[in-house]
């Protein structure tokens, strides 16, 4: 694979700075709250929900709704599509990294 295949391996949906972020947070935490995803990114209600819903459209991430203490909480984790593509960014990552050690 070439350096230029790196930017078009990954769509634009997953390769946007935000929304790796909280496909990032998502690998390491497995299941993450909205308030959390908020309060980690430091973005807004509809900030974050925007990234969301476009990673819930393009498969990458399922929700889970709770109710508990009469309030609604929303959870969020990565789907098979999801973990394997970012497996994937990061292998290309690591070999980038290998190649290029000085």
């Amino acid at each position: 694979m070439d350096k230029d295949s790196l930017y078009t391996q990954f769509d634009a949906v997953f390769f946007e700075k935000s929304r790796l972020s909280i496909i990032t947070i998502l690998f390491q935490d497995d299941t993450v709250s909205f308030n959390r995803l908020k309060k980690i990114t430091g973005g807004s209600d509809g900030q974050v929900y925007g990234h969301l819903q476009k990673l819930l459209d393009a498969g990458y991430i399922a929700q889970k709704k709770e109710i508990a203490d009469n309030r609604a909480n929303t959870f969020y984790h990565l789907t098979k599509k999801g973990r394997e593509t970012f497996r994937g960014y990061l292998k290309i990552i690591e070999k980038t990294i290998s190649e290029n050690k000085s």
